[in-house]
């Protein structure tokens, strides 16, 4: 068992027994059990079971081959290294694409709903920073426009960056960062501030909110 998964079977217990506490309860699961309920929290609230187009992408994906190649097909992230460091935790494919997608659907619900005029804009600019239509990334992220995200799925993200930065160097953390936070700005300005103001700032007060927890999971 990997420390990765040492360290998040650890959060989730405490989550656990915090959850039931008031209810004197806890629910007892061997190694194996809670290997399996780790694996798949993160993944259960990102694919949504109703959504035939991001189970497709993910039955997709666990049959692609675990190389630095397809790790950077799925999430857009170009430095070798913590794609490297990806393939070295074990982390899958699938949960490397959500790390990567989350923040940018984040950013761009962040003002509470999205309009048809919105979503165009916030494709044409992911498009423009080079995420091709043809990219599960960009599939992804386009799904994502017709979901409203439930907080838990900002908890669970956070939740897994946490658990990798337990892992990695300090260096490693900026670097990491710096991949799936890099166009977080560009779809703040193009889903929020000018769009909903008229004026001012196009990064919404909200939307910096956001961001600051974003970028406070690598702390």
């Amino acid at each position: 068992m990997s420390n990765l998964s040492i360290y998040i079977i650890n959060r989730k217990v405490k989550l656990i027994a915090k959850l039931n506490s008031s209810h004197f309860q806890f629910e007892l699961l061997n190694h194996g059990e809670i290997i399996m309920k780790v694996k798949t929290t993160l993944e259960d609230i990102f694919f949504l079971e109703n959504d035939k187009i991001l189970i497709e992408k993910l039955k997709q994906m666990e049959k692609m081959k675990k190389t630095i190649e397809e790790y950077s097909n799925v999430s857009g992230i170009t430095n070798h290294k913590i794609l490297q460091k990806f393939i070295d935790l074990q982390i899958p494919l699938e949960i490397v694409a959500s790390l990567a997608v989350i923040p940018l659907i984040e950013i761009a619900w962040a003002d509470g709903k999205i309009d048809e005029q919105e979503k165009k804009m916030v494709l044409n600019s992911i498009t423009s920073l080079g995420i091709e239509k043809t990219n599960i990334e960009h599939e992804l992220i386009e799904r994502w426009l017709e979901h409203k995200p439930d907080q838990k799925l900002l908890d669970a993200w956070k939740s897994y960056i946490h658990g990798i930065c337990e892992q990695i160097t300090q260096e490693e953390k900026k670097q990491m960062e710096e991949e799936l936070l890099k166009h977080v700005y560009s779809i703040a300005e193009a889903s929020g501030g000018i769009l909903n103001t008229g004026i001012g700032n196009k990064v919404s007060n909200r939307e910096q909110e956001l961001i600051n927890q974003l970028q406070s999971a690598f702390t």
